[in-house]
């Protein structure tokens, strides 16, 4: 499996946690890094940016010497990235894609120029096999405000229609049942987990976005992936770390009994 992503250099997200859930699901991941981040569990304080054609290149010789499964993208950081890297994965026919239009950190640093969002939604959402926006991502894709299930609802129909074979809005920043929303285009499905009273969550979009991207790398079908990677990020969120001053990580090793 491809993972194309930024780096965390604490740990609890992008790349690193990427890595650590695939291969707790049995998956041997693979990496194209878009962005060097100093970050900790109080925030992101610096990103360097990768050039785009050396992303691109990342890509290419993973793909030309060890092939692909899956593909899962999250932190893209600019416009140059996006386009670089739904080019390449257009030329080679790279499928299923799960997208995780990563936008604001957990800290609320911007991880995504403003000016992107709208590449990110010509260029790559048309090749997704499965989006996964939370409520702020849904919104900003939008223009407009995601708050409630019912617009949860209402979001997944109209960013189907934006090009994505399935939608999963998440329900996480919700009161009450942590219910994620999965549109295929003709049905709704809820998948419905405790909510877990701790600030140790950093990771769990990066975390649940590879979770999808392993399953199908497995063969599973969309649901069975969604519903798959419901119960690991749910696990991983009940062994949070309680590592520095802020939003300490989830554990995606919790599965395998480690930390």
């Amino acid at each position: 499996m491809l993972i194309i992503a930024g780096s965390d250099s604490g740990g609890g997200a992008g790349i690193q946690a990427d890595l650590k859930t695939v291969s707790a699901l049995g998956v041997f991941g693979m990496t194209a890094i878009t962005a060097l981040t100093a970050q900790n569990s109080t925030g992101v304080l610096g990103v360097v940016e990768i050039p785009a054609e050396f992303v691109a290149q990342q890509i290419e010789v993973c793909v030309a010497d060890i092939g692909c499964d899956a593909v899962k993208t999250g932190m893209l950081a600019n416009a140059a990235i996006i386009e670089a890297v739904a080019a390449t994965l257009r030329r080679h026919q790279l499928r299923p894609l799960v997208v995780d239009p990563v936008m604001i950190a957990k800290s609320g640093a911007s991880l995504l120029h403003a000016d992107a969002v709208a590449v990110l939604r010509a260029k790559l959402l048309p090749l997704a096999t499965v989006l996964t926006p939370n409520l702020h991502e849904a919104s900003a894709l939008l223009g407009r405000e995601v708050k409630t299930l019912g617009q949860m609802r209402e979001a997944a129909r109209a960013l189907r229609e934006l090009g994505p074979k399935n939608v999963v809005v998440k329900g996480g920043h919700l009161e009450g049942t942590a219910t994620d929303l999965l549109f295929d285009g003709e049905e709704f499905v809820e998948f419905r987990g405790e909510r877990i009273d701790t600030k140790n969550t950093h990771g769990t979009g990066c975390i649940f976005a590879s979770a999808i991207a392993a399953g199908l790398a497995q063969g599973e079908s969309v649901r069975e992936a969604v519903a798959q990677a419901k119960q690991f990020v749910t696990a991983a969120i009940r062994a949070g770390l309680a590592l520095g001053r802020g939003h300490g990580p989830a554990n995606p090793l919790a599965s395998l009994g480690l930390l």
